[in-house]
């Protein structure tokens, strides 16, 4: 039986409808972005760990107005169809869904490690808080390997919020990165040594 990991992604959270509306009024569109396959990190980590590991990426409901309820009842979805052992990865608003998930839920399975990308905490960098994603005052990620990932010159989330997910998660190892912006990247060598290293 394959080892598994499951990939939470990002999305946004907006607090009204019509914040949401003229979010996607003012959403500039990159044509090329939308003419190519071109994608981050996500479909390679599948491809390059694909002899050893089941690698699951729900797609998340609503991801470009996301709320917490909605994403609960969705991953749940997936639970079982889960083994023991298993890395959850959570990419920006997926860090603090599986953040607070995982801090408010029992997870029926045993958790290999938890892996937070480019998290965001509370708020992104524009100031807009993560509403019903808010987390609670004590995190637990139930597992001791915890890994955090961010860059000093991310423009969606302030490096700040991996200095609160560091003093939450103590024990987390951390990997900064100065040039990485969002963690966006087609591929993420140090993230696939850090799965590679749990085996």
């Amino acid at each position: 039986m394959k080892r598994q990991i499951v990939i939470i992604h990002g999305g946004d959270t907006f607090a009204t409808q019509e914040a949401y509306l003229n979010f996607l009024r003012k959403y500039e569109i990159d044509i090329e972005r939308y003419k190519t396959d071109k994608d981050d990190w996500k479909p390679w980590i599948r491809k390059t760990l694909q002899d050893d590991y089941e690698v699951i990426t729900p797609q998340m409901p609503n991801k470009t107005n996301a709320r917490y309820e909605e994403w609960k009842l969705w991953l749940e979805k997936f639970i079982p169809f889960l083994n023991d052992e298993v890395i959850l990865i959570g990419h920006s608003l997926g860090g603090v869904f599986l953040a607070k998930y995982l801090s408010l839920n029992q997870f029926p399975r045993k958790i290999r490690a938890v892996m937070l990308v480019g998290a965001v905490y509370d708020k992104d960098c524009e100031g807009y808080p993560v509403l019903s994603f808010s987390l609670p005052e004590i995190i637990n990620l139930q597992t001791d390997k915890i890994y955090l990932y961010h860059s000093k010159d991310d423009p969606v989330v302030p490096f700040s919020a991996l200095e609160q997910y560091q003093k939450a998660l103590p024990n987390a190892q951390v990997r900064v990165f100065e040039d990485r912006q969002h963690l966006n990247q087609p591929e993420f060598p140090e993230l696939l040594e850090d799965i590679k290293n749990l085996l």
